[in-house]
C-alpha cells in the first residue's frame, strides 16, 4: 500500500513536471512564433515600401513619356502660329502672371528663370531678368528653349527668331476667358493640359460660388484706386469685371470719356460721387490704407470713409489675371460680407 500511494506521489510530480514543461515550451513556441511573425511583417513592409517606390518611378516616368509624345505641338497664338518640336525644359517667364499660372499648372519644375517682377510663389526661380525693360542678350545669356510674355519689344522678338527660341506672347487679359484660354494654352506647350483644365474647372466652379454668395448682398457703388494719382479702372477691364460680376456700380465709367478703361479721376469728381466703398489697389507699391485716405483733403467726409468702408486690397492679386482672381473675389466677397 505505501509503495502504491508512493508511486501514486511520484506520478502526480512527474504530471505536473510534464505540464509545466508543456506550458513552457507553448510560451517558447509562441514567443519564438511572434519574433517570427515580427520578422516577416517588417520584411513585407519594405518589400511593400520598395514596390511602391518602383511604382511611383515608373509612374513618373511613364508620365513624363506621355507628356513627351504630345510634341510637336503646333499653336495659333495673337502673334501668329508658334510651333514646338519638343517638350520646353528652360522656359523663361517674363510675366508674373505667366509664372504664377505655370507653377499652378504643375510645369513649374521646366521653369529656370523669372522676370524680377515675378515674386509667386515664392519658389519661382527670380533671375535679374527686369520685367518692364528686359535685355536680349540677358536672355540669350540665359539660354532658354522657350520664352513666355505679355509683352516684348519687337527688336527682341526679332532678335529671338532668329536664333530659333520660340516666343509666346499673352497680352493683358481682358476676361475671365481670356484667362482660361491662357491657362489652357499654358498647358498645352508644357505637356500639362490636364492639370491646366482641371485648374480651369477649379476656378469657375470657386468664382461661381463667391458671385453666388454676393448676389444677397445690397448693391453698392465703388471706387477703385490704382495709385494714389486717381487712376483707376472701369468695368470694361478685367479688374472691372470681377467687380461687375459681384454686382457693384463703378463711378469710373460715367468718368471714361477717351474709353481707354484706365481713366484718372479727379479728386473733386471722386468726392461729389461720394462711394460706398473704396478699394485700394495701392497699399503695397505706395503704402496706402484707410488712415492715409482719411488724411486727404475733404475725404473724411466720404460715406465709405466714415463708415469705415475702405477695402485694403493686395496690389498683386488685383493686378494680375492668373489662377489667384479667384483670391480677387474672395477679397472683395469677404468685406462685403463683413461691412454688411
Amino acid at each position: 500500500m505505501k509503495i502504491f500511494k508512493r508511486l501514486l506521489t511520484l506520478a502526480s510530480v512527474a504530471f505536473v513536471i510534464s505540464l509545466a514543461a508543456s506550458c513552457s515550451s507553448s510560451d517558447m513556441q509562441v514567443t519564438a512564433s511572434g519574433e517570427r511573425a515580427n520578422v516577416q511583417s517588417s520584411s513585407q513592409m519594405e518589400e511593400t515600401a520598395e514596390v511602391e517606390e518602383t511604382a511611383e518611378v515608373e509612374e513618373t516616368a511613364e508620365a513624363e513619356e506621355e507628356m513627351a509624345e504630345a510634341f510637336p505641338v503646333t499653336l495659333q497664338t495673337v502673334t501668329g502660329e508658334l510651333i514646338l518640336e519638343t517638350r520646353p525644359t528652360r522656359i523663361l517667364s517674363i510675366s508674373p502672371t505667366a509664372t504664377e499660372i505655370l507653377f499652378a499648372i504643375g510645369a513649374g519644375e521646366q521653369v529656370f528663370a523669372v522676370d524680377d517682377q515675378s515674386n509667386y510663389p515664392p519658389e519661382a526661380p527670380t533671375s535679374d531678368i527686369s520685367g518692364w525693360s528686359p535685355n536680349l542678350e540677358a536672355i540669350l545669356a540665359l539660354e532658354p528653349d522657350l520664352v513666355v510674355h505679355s509683352y516684348l519689344p519687337e527688336d527682341i522678338e526679332q532678335g529671338l527668331a532668329n536664333v530659333g527660341i520660340p516666343s509666346l506672347t499673352q497680352f493683358s487679359a481682358v476676361t475671365l476667358e481670356d484667362t482660361y484660354s491662357q491657362i489652357s494654352q499654358l498647358g498645352q506647350v508644357t505637356g500639362t493640359s490636364e492639370e491646366a483644365e482641371r485648374k480651369i474647372q477649379e476656378m469657375k466652379q470657386t468664382i461661381n460660388e463667391f458671385v453666388t454668395r454676393a448676389s444677397d448682398l445690397e448693391p453698392l457703388t465703388f471706387y477703385h484706386e490704382l495709385d494714389q494719382t486717381y487712376f483707376s479702372v472701369t468695368s470694361t477691364t478685367f479688374i472691372g469685371q470681377v467687380y461687375a460680376m459681384i454686382g457693384l456700380t463703378n463711378i469710373a465709367d460715367a468718368a471714361d470719356e477717351a474709353g481707354s478703361g484706365y481713366p484718372q479721376l479727379s479728386e473733386e469728381y471722386i468726392v461729389s460721387q461720394d462711394p460706398d466703398l473704396i478699394f485700394l489697389a495701392d497699399t503695397k507699391c505706395c503704402g496706402q490704407s484707410i488712415e492715409t485716405v482719411s488724411e486727404r483733403n475733404g475725404w473724411d467726409a466720404l460715406t465709405a470713409v466714415s463708415e469705415g468702408k475702405v477695402i485694403e486690397l493686395d496690389d498683386d492679386i488685383a493686378s494680375r489675371w492668373g489662377p489667384r482672381v479667384v483670391d480677387f473675389f474672395a477679397a472683395v466677397v469677404v468685406a462685403l460680407e463683413q461691412i454688411e
